[in-house]
C-alpha cells in the first residue's frame, strides 16, 4: 500500500484523481485505521489529507457558518460560535466517543464516513448543511440529505475531496437540540440519536421544525412526517402536543421488524418530547 502525504487541496486532488477507486482518504483515521487493521478495507494508497491547514478553519459570514473538514469533533464540541449558533452539532460531537477519539476525529470524517449511527448528522441535517466538494475537474455543491443515499453510504466520487461544510445559524424565536441513546453511555455508538430544531411565530405557534433520526440500517435523515405534524402546535403556556408526531417518527425511523428496532420505536416518542420542551423553554425564555 502507497501512503501519500499531502500539504494542499491541489495535491490531495490530485492524487485522488491519479487512484481513483483504489484510494482513500486518511484524516482523523478514526475510522479508517480500524477498518484498515480488520480487513474490511484494502486501499492501493492512503492519501492523509492531514497537513492541509486550510481545512481546519470555521468562519460566519452573511448568516452562514462554514466549517473546514478538518475541523475535530473536540473544537465542535468546545467552540463558544458552535454552542451559541449551532447547539444541536455541538452537543452531537461532544456524544462521539470519549475525548481521545474526539480530538483526532473530524467533521469531514464523520460525514464521509456516513455511519447510519454518526451523531453529527441528524444536527447537521436539521441545520440544512450544504457541502463543498471539488476535484481537478471542478467543484460542486450538495446538499447533506442528498449526498446519503439512504443505505449508508454517500454519492461522493473517488476522485472528490469535502471541502466544508456550510450550515445555517439559529434565526430568532428558534431553538434546538441534539439527544442520543447508547448501550452504556456517550462512548457508545448511537442506539438512535434525534436531533431537533423548533421555529415559533409570534402567536405562539410552531412556524417550522426540523425533525432528523441516526441510528438503524438507514442513513440519518429527516423525519418529514413529524414535522408536518408538529406545524402549528400551540406552544405559549405548555409543552407541545406530540403524540401524532412522536407516532410519525417512531414508525419512520425504525421500519424493522428487530427486537433493536422495537426499541428504538418505544424510545423516539419519549427524545422527541424532551427536546421539544427543551426548545420550548429556551424560546419562551428569550422572549422574557
Amino acid at each position: 500500500m502507497r501512503f501519500c502525504r499531502v500539504s494542499s487541496v491541489a495535491e490531495a486532488v490530485d492524487e485522488l484523481s491519479r487512484w481513483g477507486n483504489e484510494g482513500c482518504v486518511l484524516a482523523g483515521g478514526t475510522d479508517v485505521m480500524p477498518q484498515y487493521l480488520r480487513g474490511e478495507r484494502a486501499p492501493a494508497a492512503l492519501i492523509d489529507i492531514g497537513g492541509i491547514d486550510g481545512l481546519r478553519g470555521m468562519s460566519e459570514v452573511g448568516g452562514v457558518t462554514s466549517i473546514g473538514s478538518l475541523v475535530t469533533l473536540r473544537r465542535l464540541a468546545t467552540s463558544s460560535l458552535i454552542a451559541l449558533e449551532h447547539p444541536a452539532l455541538a452537543q452531537a460531537a461532544a456524544a462521539v466517543g470519549a475525548w481521545q477519539t474526539q480530538t483526532v476525529a473530524t467533521l469531514g470524517g464523520n460525514v464521509c464516513g456516513a455511519a447510519p449511527t454518526a451523531d453529527t448528522l441528524p444536527a447537521l441535517l436539521i441545520s440544512d448543511a450544504q457541502l463543498a466538494l471539488v476535484s481537478k475537474s471542478g467543484r460542486r455543491r450538495l446538499g447533506l440529505e442528498e449526498f446519503l443515499d439512504g443505505t449508508g453510504g454517500t454519492v461522493l466520487r473517488p476522485t472528490e475531496l469535502l471541502r466544508s461544510v456550510e450550515i445555517e445559524p439559529l434565526g430568532e424565536r428558534c431553538a434546538e437540540g441534539y439527544l442520543k441513546v447508547g448501550r452504556r453511555s456517550a462512548m457508545d455508538r448511537a442506539v438512535v440519536g434525534l436531533a431537533l430544531r423548533l421555529s415559533a411565530a409570534p402567536n405562539g405557534t410552531v412556524s417550522d421544525a426540523r425533525v432528523a433520526v441516526c441510528g438503524g440500517s438507514q442513513s440519518s435523515h429527516r423525519a418529514r412526517a413529524a414535522e408536518t405534524a408538529m406545524l402549528g402546535t400551540q406552544i405559549d403556556g405548555g409543552p407541545v402536543a406530540l403524540d401524532e408526531a412522536g407516532e410519525e417518527l417512531a414508525h419512520a425511523a425504525a421500519p424493522e421488524r428487530t427486537e433493536i428496532a422495537q426499541y428504538r420505536r418505544r424510545v423516539l416518542p419519549g427524545l422527541l418530547n424532551r427536546l421539544a420542551q427543551h426548545c420550548v423553554d429556551e424560546i419562551l425564555g428569550a422572549g422574557e
